[in-house]
């Protein structure tokens, strides 16, 4: 039987873990922290909090990936009644469908975006700067960037697409993210994976295949490869519940707002007339 080192015991290095135990191999995973999770992690409190991602596409690999093992548990979507309400903020008012020059790009018929060339660039070609920096603005609620323009078009035409696909892929896993890590984890020891907390590695292990499932600064240090680096965008998102009149609109994106300000990353603010975030 083949042995396995994974470091790390977040959503990656649990899904590493998993797909080699069911391939048959004797897996072993380290963790530093006392918990596992990683960016996954769910902090208790008055309301839990989600450290890193919140949303669950099901559209995407890992939805497939947990949906084949039964891993996803309860999930809460956007009801659609509440869908109905949410409003795009443009030239100052709230309006229900984004601007025609951005409808553009989403058509199904719009090219393919290049890989090599920033979105802001190919999109102005597309649709005009108007229609261009509507989708960035738009973008940056699923993408959690400061600045989508300046990522690559391909990237973002393919999740500009995902967040405005109807209905919504977003669902949200009911009681944070922790509960799909235990559920993982539970899945990953009855497979017979071993998982060490508290157990800092510095050294990469010679004896066997290992699986690097960290963040990139503890990977450049523990690789030492000075390459793995990459800019991050700097962005706070915050999921707040409120309280609301029947009739109230949703601002789910601000698509005058320039690039880097708060505006353009609210997710769900309620209307101006009750309160802001």
């Amino acid at each position: 039987m083949h042995r396995i080192t994974v470091i790390g015991g977040g959503f990656a290095g649990l899904t590493a873990a998993i797909t080699a135990a069911e391939a048959g191999a004797k897996v072993t995973v380290y963790e530093a922290h006392h918990t596992l999770g990683g960016r996954a992690r769910t902090a208790e409190g008055t309301y839990r909090t989600n450290e890193g991602p919140h949303a669950l596409y099901n559209g995407g690999p890992h939805w497939a990936w947990l949906e084949q093992r039964d891993l996803i548990g309860p999930v809460a979507t956007v009801p659609p009644l509440e869908a109905a309400r949410l409003r795009l903020r443009h030239r100052g008012t709230l309006r229900r469908t984004p601007p025609f020059a951005m409808l553009k790009l989403l058509r199904r018929g719009a090219r393919h975006a290049p890989v090599d060339v920033d979105f802001l660039t190919w999109a102005t070609e597309q649709a005009g700067e108007e229609g261009a920096r509507a989708a960035a603005h738009y973008a940056a609620v699923a993408l959690f960037h400061h600045d989508p323009g300046a990522l690559s078009a391909a990237f973002v035409q393919e999740r500009l697409r995902r967040a405005t696909k109807l209905p919504p892929e977003a669902h949200y896993p009911r009681g944070g993210w922790a509960n799909v890590i235990d559920r993982m984890a539970g899945h990953a020891w009855n497979l017979g994976v071993r998982m060490e907390t508290l157990s800092r590695v510095d050294t990469l292990p010679t004896d066997t295949p290992v699986v690097v499932a960290t963040s990139l600064d503890a990977a450049r240090r523990l690789l030492g490869d000075a390459s793995l680096t990459w800019p991050s965008g700097r962005t706070a998102l915050i999921d707040l519940a409120v309280r609301t009149r029947r009739g109230d609109a949703f601002v789910v994106s601000d698509l005058d707002a320039p690039a880097g300000s708060n505006a353009s990353r609210r997710r769900t603010a309620p209307s101006p007339r009750r309160a802001s975030s």
